[in-house]
């Protein structure tokens, strides 16, 4: 069974930081492209990052390119998202989500098919 469970969220002024970690299990971790996408309150999901398999190649949104960065370490199987320069805008629940193709990676691909319960994360002063 896949799971995917996300934390290190939580409430930040905004110009803050935050790191996100997700911990997955059920799949091998490794073969598979990894996606960061989020739902702010009211509207529907935005992707916002995604990364290869062995991590090298990543690929962000206009709106957090230049602020977060997508990592991943495939020996804990993990998958993280450092979050810089925060804006009351990025505030959303934060989700992992798996890529459907095994050993594939593209960089416009924004396809998932499993995602974990989420982390909240509020950017306000």
């Amino acid at each position: 069974e896949v799971q995917l469970v996300e934390s290190g969220g939580g409430l930040v002024q905004p110009g803050g930081s935050l790191k996100l970690s997700c911990a997955a299990s059920g799949f091998t971790f490794s073969r598979y492209a990894m996606n960061w996408v989020r739902q702010a309150p009211g509207k529907g999901i935005e992707w916002v990052s995604n990364i290869s398999l062995g991590g090298r190649t990543t690929n962000y949104a206009d709106s957090v390119k230049g602020r977060f960065t997508i990592s991943r370490d495939n020996a804990k199987n993990t998958l993280y998202l450092d979050m810089n320069s925060l804006k009351p805008e990025d505030t959303a629940v934060y989700y992992c989500a798996k890529s459907p193709r095994l050993d594939y990676y593209s960089g416009s691909s924004v396809d998932y098919d499993y995602r974990g319960q989420g982390t909240q994360v509020t950017v306000s002063s």
